[in-house]
């Protein structure tokens, strides 16, 4: 296991605690760990690390910038996908994404399930679709229904499953 991953590891449960307890992942948190993140591949790779480091942070933060423009995820979820970046590169984040993703997916369609609900809000869907073709204030009926039917989780309980994958499959 790469030296860097140490840190890391602690990094993303410290997340997984501050997500799971209230919710949200603090800005120092965040922070520090794309600094840590950059400086141990400054200090381990010199230049060729920092490029390594900034490019993995870049690719982090924009490709979650998109999710969360578009009210997937939380603003904690952008910054913590740019330290992940800088802690890992490119090619882990990337994959780290994906999966996170993917395990998103799944736990909310359990949640779904679990809540015995899932038929119900499949028809609400339909006929929110229904009331979206006729109505003139489109904007109202989908902020309505957005505050009300909303299903969420903390995102870092498909992060850590996402980031166990990426390890299971890119780095080992």
């Amino acid at each position: 296991m790469a030296l860097y991953f140490y840190p890391f590891i602690i990094f993303l449960l410290t997340a997984l605690f501050f997500d799971g307890r209230f919710g949200r992942i603090p800005n120092w948190l965040t922070v520090s760990g794309a600094v840590l993140g950059l400086l141990f591949h400054v200090v381990l790779n010199g230049i060729n690390g920092l490029i390594f480091s900034v490019i993995g942070l870049a690719a982090g933060f924009v490709l979650m910038l998109i999710l969360y423009l578009f009210k997937a995820i939380g603003a904690g979820d952008v910054k913590l996908f740019g330290a992940i970046g800088a802690f890992s590169g490119i090619e882990f984040t990337l994959y780290g994404i994906m999966y996170s993703v993917i395990y998103a997916g799944l736990i909310g369609l359990v949640l779904l399930i679990l809540r015995r609900d899932f038929f119900r809000r499949m028809l609400g869907v339909f006929y929110k679709i229904l009331e979206l073709k006729s109505s003139s204030t489109k904007e109202e009926v989908l902020e309505e229904y957005k505050k009300k039917e909303a299903l969420t989780f903390p995102f870092m309980y498909a992060v850590i499953p996402g980031m166990i994958t990426t390890y299971y499959y890119v780095i080992l």
